[in-house]
């Protein structure tokens, strides 16, 4: 199964100069407990904007086209050879960025976005628009804001209709 995991604002906005928009406890909380023990494929800027470098207990796939090589992680030119490195069995999550969300779009079986009730003033990353007519909510959870969560937002899964 091919996810791609996010946390987008109401316009789609995901990051400003390679940053991520929101820092929401619950929703790495989230990311840690979904991607945990899988694989996970995200472009060459996503990777370096990591603090420590590969996540652990991940299978860590980077795409970069000159091929470059990352400390603890695989890396791949494309990502159609990146998800045929892995087998059928295998739970892939998508982390981004932007242009790798576009390339993915195709390939999701399903969508698992943190949505934030905000329209930010700055982004210069978008999720790519999908047609929610050819998705499915298989789960939806309300999150209002407290003392860690500065936004309201929504876990929300998505599932391409077959």
């Amino acid at each position: 199964m091919i996810t791609l995991i996010a946390a987008i604002a109401e316009n789609n906005a995901i990051g400003f100069e390679n940053k991520l928009l929101y820092w929401l406890p619950n929703d790495l909380k989230r990311f840690k407990a979904l991607t945990t023990g899988h694989t996970i494929i995200m472009g060459r800027k996503t990777f370096e904007s990591f603090p420590k470098g590969a996540l652990p207990n991940r299978r860590n796939v980077v795409l970069s086209r000159n091929g470059a090589t990352f400390e603890g992680a695989e890396t791949f030119t494309d990502l159609e050879t990146a998800i045929r490195s892995c087998s059928n069995e295998e739970d892939i999550y998508i982390i981004g960025g932007a242009s790798v969300y576009e390339q993915a779009m195709n390939y999701a079986d399903r969508l698992c976005l943190t949505e934030v009730k905000d329209t930010p003033e700055k982004a210069d990353a978008y999720f790519p628009e999908f047609n929610k007519e050819e998705w499915e909510i298989t789960f939806e959870e309300d999150h209002t804001t407290d003392e860690r969560h500065n936004k309201e937002y929504r876990f929300v899964d998505y599932t391409r209709k077959k």
